[in-house]
C-alpha cells in the first residue's frame, strides 16, 4: 500500500537527499513498535528488525507451504511445498512437508504429510505441549461425495476435498504420532437427498456445514479452501477460516478423536460441530448476500491477553469479490454467555451484526489497500496494528490513530529467489502469506545475540531508520561484568540504560529494575540467567551465570 501521499510525507520528514526507497524499509517514524518481524519467502525464513536488517535466517529446500512460526525456545516451525509429484491434490497454498529448525538453522525434525489421499496445505500451528496441528486436504471419491448428499449437478470434478486437522506428536527426526483428528466430512448436512443419513434442516442446524452451499462457486474439488488454523490455549478451541465460503468457524479441541467425529462430548459438549461461525450467514440459510461480511478472509485469530481488544477476533478481510474491491483489518467480539460458550438464538444468524473495529482505505477506486489473496493483521503490545498486504509483498504498521508508522516491501522474488536492488522496482512476485511481529521480550530472544546483519535488498539505504535509533544495541556498545558473579552485575554502556530485566533459563521474568547500571542478584539461586538491557528503543540480551 505505497501511497503517493505517504511518499511525500516521508520525503519531507526525513529530507532524503536521494530517491525514495522502493524495497526494504520504505518509511518509519518514532511510533513504530520495537520488535522483530518474521516472514517466509522463497526457500528461506527471515527475522527482520524495523530497519529491514536480518537478525536471523533459516534455509530450506522448499518454497513456502505456507505458514512459519518462531517458537519460544528459539526453534522455527515452517511448512514447505513439495513439488515431487507425491500428491495429486493441487491448489493454491499446497504444502506437504513440515520442518523444525533450531536457532542456528539446523533441521531437527522433518515430517512429510503428502500422498494422493491427503496433503498438508496453508497452515500448521505449534501447540503449547510441543505437538503440531496440521491443516490438510483429503480426497473424497465421487461416490463418497454423493453419499454425503452432494447434488451431482454441483459436482464439477470427480472428487471432493475434505478438510482435516490433525495433531501430531513429533517422534525422532522424521516421524510423528497422530494424537487427535477432526474432519469436516463428519459435520456435513444437506436438504437435497432425504435418503442420506445427514439429511436435515440446514437453517436449524448451524453447527454443521451445508455440503451444497458453494458461495457462488462452481462445485470444484477445492470447494472449501481452508487457509488458516489458529489455536486458543485458554479456551482450548481452534479458529478456522474458509476462504471459498467466506466464513470462519470455531471448534472444540478438548474432544477425543472419536468425539470430534460426533456432535457430543468435549468441554462444550458439541463434539466436533461448530461452536461458532461468522461472516456469511447465507451459508446456513440465515441471510442473503447483503448480509455477508467476509470476502475471502485470512488469519482469523483470538487477540492475546495483555493486548488491546484481548479476547476478540482479528481478521484480515481480503474483500475478494466485493464491489468495490478493498481489503480491511477488522475486529469482532463474538457474543458469549461464559468463556468459550457462544450466544446463539435459534433460527437466526450468529452475532455480532457489526464489527468493533475496521481499518480500510476506500479513498480511491480501486482501493490502494487491497490484497485478493493471502495476508494478515496483528495487534501489537503498544496498541499498533501490523498489516501484511500479502499479494504485493507489503507490510505496514499503523498506530491507534491509523497513521502509518512503518512500511516494508519484500525485495525477494518468491519464485526464483532473486533480490531487487534499492531504487529499482520490487519483484513482480514477492507475495507474502503472513507476517508476524515478535516483541523484544519474546523468550526466543533471551540470551541470543541479536546483532543485525545487512538488509535483504541489494544496495540498501537505511539512513532514515538509523536516524531514529531504532536499531539494536551492538555488542561493542555494552560490557557486562563480572560474569560469572555471586552478587552484583555491572553494566557499562555508551547508551543510557532505561530498564534491566532478568529471566530464568526457562524464560520466566524474575526481576526488573529501571534506571540503573547495577543490579544485585545475591538473593537468587545459582544457575544460568538471561539479562535483557533496554535503552530508548533498543535492546540486547546476554547470558549470565550466578555462582
Amino acid at each position: 500500500m505505497i501511497k503517493k501521499l505517504l511518499f511525500c510525507f516521508t520525503f519531507l520528514l526525513f529530507n532524503f537527499s536521494k530517491a525514495q526507497n522502493t524495497v526494504g524499509t520504505i518509511s518509519i517514524n518514532e511510533d513504530v513498535f520495537k520488535g522483530y518481524t518474521l516472514i517466509s519467502v522463497h526457500t528461506k525464513a527471515y527475522l527482520l528488525n524495523n530497519c529491514g536488517e536480518v537478525i536471523n535466517e533459516w534455509n530450506s529446500n522448499y518454497l513456502p507451504g505456507n505458514a512459519v512460526y518462531l517458537l519460544p525456545n528459539g526453534n522455527l516451525l515452517r511448512a514447505g511445498r513439495l513439488d515431487d509429484g507425491s500428491s495429486n491434490i493441487i491448489f493454491g497454498g499446497q504444502g506437504g512437508i513440515i520442518e523444525l529448525f533450531d536457532w542456528e538453522d539446523n533441521i531437527i525434525w522433518s515430517y512429510t504429510y503428502s500422498t494422493n489421499d491427503f496433503r498438508q496445505h496453508h497452515d500448521v500451528f505449534p501447540m503449547p505441549n510441543g505437538n503440531v496441528l496440521i491443516l490438510a486436504a483429503t480426497a473424497l471419491s465421487e461416490i463418497e461425495a454423493l453419499d454425503a448428499g452432494r447434488d451431482p449437478n454441483l459436482l464439477s470434478q470427480s472428487r471432493l476435498y475434505n478438510e482435516q486437522i490433525i495433531e501430531v506428536e513429533p517422534i525422532g527426526t522424521s516421524q510423528a504420532n497422530i494424537v487427535w483428528e477432526w474432519n469436516v466430512k463428519d459435520h456435513l448436512i444437506q436438504d437435497f437427498d432425504n435418503t442420506k443419513a445427514n439429511f436435515g434442516d440446514i437453517a436449524l442446524t448451524p453447527g454443521k456445514l451445508d455440503i451444497n452451499f458453494l458461495n457462488g462457486g462452481n462445485g470444484g474439488s477445492n470447494w472449501l479452501h481452508f487457509n488458516s488454523i489458529q489455536y486458543d490455549e485458554d479456551l482450548d478451541q481452534i479458529v478456522i477460516s474458509s476462504r471459498n465460503l467466506s466464513e470462519i468457524y470455531i471448534i472444540d479441541h478438548s474432544t477425543t478423536t472419536a468425539e470430534a467425529a460426533t456432535s457430543s462430548g468435549g468441554d462444550y459438549n458439541k463434539g466436533g460441530d461448530f461452536l461458532y461461525r461468522w461472516g456469511n450467514p447465507q451459508a446456513y440459510k440465515q441471510g442473503t448476500e447483503t448480509d455477508r461480511t467476509l470476502f475471502g478472509q485470512h488469519y482469523p485469530h483470538v487477540i492475546a491477553d495483555g493486548l488491546v481488544d484481548a479476547g476478540k477476533l482479528m481478521i484480515f478481510n481480503n474483500g475478494n469479490g466485493r464491489i468495490p474491491e478493498y481489503s480491511e483489518a477488522i475486529i469482532i467480539n463474538p457474543p458469549t454467555s461464559s468463556p468459550g460458550v457462544y450466544t446463539y438464538v435459534s433460527n437466526t444468524a450468529y452475532g455480532p451484526t457489526t464489527v468493533d473495529y475496521s481499518y480500510s482505505d476506500q479513498s480511491n477506486n480501486p482501493s490502494d489497500f487491497y490484497s485478493a489473496i493471502v495476508s494478515s493483521a496483528q495487534r501489537l503490545p503498544n496498541g499498533n496494528t501490523l498489516i501484511c498486504e500479502g499479494a504485493d509483498g507489503e507490510i505496514f504498521e499503523i498506530d491507534d490513530n491509523e497513521n502509518i508508522v512503518w512500511e516494508y516491501v519484500n525485495p525477494v522474488n518468491n519464485i526464483n529467489g532473486t533480490i531487487s536492488s534499492q531504487g529499482g522496482a520490487p519483484p513482480t512476485v514477492n507475495i507474502l502469506f503472513r507476517a508476524i511481529k515478535y516483541a523484544p521480550d519474546f523468550p526466543a530472544f533471551i540470551g541470543r545475540d541479536l546483532t543485525p546483519g545487512p538488509p535483504l535488498e541489494l544496495n540498501p539505504d537505511i539512513t532514515a531508520c538509523q536516524s531514529l535509533s531504532v536499531a539494536d544495541i551492538s555488542i561493542s556498545d555494552i560490557k557486562i561484568y563480572p560474569n560469572p558473579t555471586s552478587d552484583f552485575i555491572n553494566i557499562v554502556s555508551t547508551h543510557t540504560i532505561d530498564k534491566i530485566v532478568l529471566y530464568s533459563i526457562l524464560g520466566k521474568k524474575v526481576y526488573e529494575i529501571n534506571g540503573t547500571n547495577t543490579i544485585d542478584i545475591s538473593a537468587f539461586n545459582s544457575g544460568i540467567y538471561f539479562i535483557q538491557i533496554q535503552s530508548e528503543n533498543k535492546s540486547i540480551s546476554k547470558k549470565i551465570i550466578k555462582q
